[in-house]
């Protein structure tokens, strides 16, 4: 898949974790195992950039005597996962587009 596209699904998918309930890295890369491959090591970055895009907020909890970082969704990242579900039906449309020329050869 090409890398610039799988960021950017990546992106959506960790918005879309962290909007069901706020949460930690090792646990973002547990919940999206089930449906993409993530390593924390890519993870990370991800939550950099959508914290410099306003997306997302951090706190710190203690864990177990150690503060463990949490991720909230804020309003600008539930409205990117909304403007990625409306363009989704423009990429789709494209897809089929590219799928029935495939057909014909």
């Amino acid at each position: 898949m090409d890398i610039q596209l799988k960021r950017g699904l990546l992106e959506v998918c960790v918005l879309t974790v962290l909007s069901k309930e706020d949460s930690y890295g090792y646990k973002i890369v547990k919940d999206l195992s089930e449906h993409i491959e993530i390593a924390e090591s890519t993870l990370y970055p991800i939550l950099k950039r959508l914290e410099t895009q306003n997306c997302v907020t951090v706190y710190t909890i203690e864990h177990n005597s150690r503060l463990r970082k949490y991720y909230k969704v804020e309003q600008q990242g539930r409205d990117k996962i909304q403007d990625f579900l409306n363009d989704w039906e423009s990429v789709l449309a494209l897809y089929k587009f590219v799928q029935e020329g495939a057909e014909y050869e």
